[in-house]
C-alpha cells in the first residue's frame, strides 16, 4: 500500500556508536598509553653511570704531519749526502761541520746545553700529546647503546644553558662559560631581589646540565648582580 501522501517518513536515522572495548581492550589501550609515556622519559645509561667515562682522544694530525715532514727531510738529506759520499763525491759541508762540532765541544758547552734542552722540551711536548686524549671542547655524554658514543661540544652547550638563563624572569643578559668539571654563570639582573633570581637561576640550570645527558654533571657557579651605571 502506498502512504498517505502528507505523512512524513518516521524512520530513524542510523547512528555509529562507538564500541565498548572490552577488557583485553582496555588493557591494550593501557599498555599504548603508557609506551607512549615512557617514549619521552630519558634513556637509561649502558654503563658508566658514575662518569667515569673518559673524554674523546684527538687524532693529533697537526703535530704527526710536522714531526713526520721534519724526519722525512732530515733522513733524505742525509741519505743524499751518504749516497753522494759512496759515489765518490765529497761529503756536504753542513755534514762535516755538524761532526766537527759534535767531536770538538765540551759537553757543558752553552749552545750544547741549549740543543739538549731544545730537544728535551720536544720530547717531552710529544710524550705529554701521546699520553693524553685531547680534544678538550668535546664533553663525553652518557651512553645509551654500548657500541654508541656521544660528544657534546662545550660551546654547544654554553648556548643552550644561556638560552635557558634567559628564561628566568629578571634576568637582562647572562654569561656562561661551560668548563670540563664547573659551568660558570654571571648574569646581570635589572629587576627583582637578587637572591630571587640566583634561586631561580639555580634550579633551572640545574635542570638544564640535567638535560644536557653528560656523562659527568659538572659543578655550577653562579654569579647575580645588577647593571653598571651609563657613563
Amino acid at each position: 500500500m502506498s502512504e498517505p501522501q502528507g505523512s512524513k517518513d518516521t524512520r530513524k536515522t542510523p547512528v555509529l556508536e562507538k564500541p565498548q572495548q572490552s577488557e583485553s581492550g582496555d588493557g591494550a589501550g593501557a599498555l599504548g598509553q603508557s609506551a607512549s609515556s615512557a617514549a619521552y622519559e630519558p634513556l637509561g645509561t649502558a654503563g658508566d653511570e658514575d662518569g667515569s667515562q673518559g673524554r674523546f682522544w684527538s687524532a693529533r694530525r697537526v703535530p704527526a704531519g710536522i714531526l713526520a715532514f721534519l724526519l722525512l727531510v732530515a733522513a733524505g738529506a742525509f741519505l743524499y749526502d751518504v749516497v753522494a759520499v759512496r759515489a765518490g763525491r765529497s761529503a756536504l759541508y753542513w755534514r762535516t761541520w755538524l761532526a766537527r762540532q759534535l767531536a770538538e765541544r765540551p759537553l757543558d758547552d752553552t749552545a750544547v746545553l741549549v740543543g739538549a734542552g731544545i730537544a728535551a722540551v720536544l720530547g717531552l711536548w710529544l710524550v705529554v700529546l701521546a699520553a693524553t686524549p685531547g680534544l678538550r671542547d668535546v664533553l663525553p655524554m652518557r651512553r645509551t647503546h654500548a657500541d654508541v658514543r656521544a660528544g657534546l661540544h662545550r660551546g654547544a652547550a654554553a648556548m643552550a644553558l644561556r638560552d635557558r638563563s634567559m628564561e628566568v624572569a629578571g634576568v637582562q643578559s647572562v654569561r656562561v662559560r661551560v668548563k670540563r668539571r664547573k659551568v660558570d654563570v654571571r648574569a646581570v639582573a635589572h629587576f627583582r631581589e637578587l637572591d630571587d633570581v640566583r634561586a631561580d637561576l639555580d634550579t633551572t640550570l640545574a635542570d638544564g646540565i640535567k638535560g644536557l645527558g653528560l656523562a659527568r654533571s659538572p659543578a655550577l657557579s653562579v654569579h647575580v648582580a645588577r647593571p653598571g651605571r651609563k657613563g
